[in-house]
């Protein structure tokens, strides 16, 4: 018998490989932290002898969820300013909590609390926009996770930064601090067209290319946003863009949701990324992503939750279920966005966007052996026809209950293994009651 570290017993397995298989009655082998075998549970326990074997009965193994938009440490704010429009919300609440609040030790613990939601929504990497970067990158690499860390820049001064180029200088510096970690990607987060001049843009465009860093922006996240950028510019934002020389294969569009023909066959022409926000967008009525146009166009289209602030949650198997259903009513057709496409957009579109997707974003032989497991044996999931059916249509985060990277398993049994959950809350509920005093 061959020695691994780990072997995997489960009813289902769904790699979300090209072939968008949905294998029954399989186990999965790790060793290293990377997944070697992929086989029938009869083969595995003749072939694998494993020095931890794990038999979850009528669970479903899916690729670890890849959260491809968000802003972990805004988790601090849920539930401070609902039931807003996006300017209103952005500049009489959120804009202003931030410029009181916003520090490194700030992000440091709201980015812990974000990572523990989403441990136990079984997200095992994540995409973050959000300022003091460096902060973030010591709770991700405490916690066990992976993320792409989007260093902001803006026009005008933030608690990080005065200008825009000390936004990028900051920004640079994390970068070279963290250049070739598994675990972080750190790369460029204009924050929107809207409010990024031209010579900041162009730097950011230098330099990305010069050190192959990636770009994520909020890009036509609302018709108001399109049409001041056309009064302001005389040009729409995706335009605007393409002509500065940003959109290309690294750049992760977020939101997309006023695109007409000219915007989409930009997005196009350049390969660019879509990043669709459903829930926030719902919440803020900021629009709606056409995302059935583009997947039939071949656009990657990439799940995010943005974050918890506008959402108000960190939780991908809800925002699976709303993209889907939103993408039968936008685009009124009830074959758009299937359930395996649904769980395709929350794990391997989005490790292609970011460029990981050799590596993470799909169960095969020799990717890293991130994992998230789902209960479908309870009444709520009776009776199964179709897993991937069950995971999209009808469960929750509550029935997610193990989760690995690179192998290490970071919740076990529901249970979080690499942070303290009540800490979390205890400490959270302080920094609540400082934001409450003012």
């Amino acid at each position: 018998m061959e020695t691994i570290d780990t072997l995997i017993h489960a009813r289902w397995i769904v790699p979300v490989n090209a072939k968008r298989d949905v294998l029954t009655d399989h186990s999965l082998a790790i060793r290293d932290g990377r997944i070697v075998d992929i086989l029938p549970t009869d083969a595995a326990k003749i072939q694998y002898q494993a020095s931890n074997t794990m038999d979850l009965g009528d669970q479903a193994l899916i690729p670890g969820f890849v959260n491809a938009h968000g802003h972990a440490a805004m988790a601090m704010f849920r539930g401070l300013g609902d039931d807003l429009e996006l300017m209103t919300w952005l500049n009489d609440h959120i804009w202003p909590a931030e410029g009181a609040w916003v520090s490194d030790d700030f992000v440091g613990d709201g980015t812990e609390l974000a990572i523990a939601e989403m441990i136990r929504s079984g997200t095992t990497t994540f995409s973050d926009n959000y300022f003091f970067p460096a902060a973030a990158a010591e709770r991700v690499l405490k916690a066990g996770v992976r993320a792409q860390l989007c260093f902001p820049t803006i026009d005008f001064p933030t608690n990080w930064a005065k200008t825009p180029d000390e936004h990028i200088d900051l920004g640079m510096k994390v970068v070279e601090q963290y250049k070739g970690n598994d675990q972080l990607k750190v790369m460029f987060g204009p924050h929107a067209p809207y409010t990024c001049s031209d010579e900041p843009l162009i730097r950011i465009r230098d330099l990305a290319k010069k050190h192959d860093l990636m770009i994520q922006m909020h890009v036509h996240e609302t018709q108001t946003e399109v049409d001041g950028e056309l009064e302001k510019r005389g040009n729409r934002p995706v335009r605007r863009l393409k002509e500065l020389g940003l959109l290309n294969d690294r750049f992760q569009a977020v939101h997309m949701t006023a695109m007409n023909e000219d915007d989409i066959a930009d997005v196009i022409e350049t390969g660019a990324h879509i990043v669709h926000c459903p829930e926030s967008n719902l919440k803020l009525a900021s629009g709606f992503c056409p995302v059935d146009t583009l997947q039939k166009k071949g656009v990657n289209v990439a799940l995010g939750t943005d974050g918890a602030a506008s959402n108000n949650d960190l939780d991908m198997l809800g925002e699976m279920r709303t993209a889907a259903m939103l993408a039968k009513a936008v685009g009124q057709n009830a074959v758009a966005l299937p359930a395996m496409e649904a769980l395709a957009m929350a794990t391997v579109n989005g490790a292609i966007a970011m460029g990981w997707d050799s590596e993470i974003g799909s169960l095969e032989v020799g990717k890293r052996a991130d994992i998230t497991a789902i209960r479908l044996d309870d009444l709520e999931s009776q009776p199964v026809y179709d897993p991937v059916s069950h995971i999209v249509y009808a469960s929750t985060r509550d029935q997610v209950s193990n989760v690995w990277v690179d192998g290490k398993q970071l919740l076990a049994d529901r249970e979080l293994t690499t942070l303290d959950k009540d800490g979390i809350i205890s400490n959270t509920r302080q920094w609540r009651d400082r934001i409450q005093k003012g």
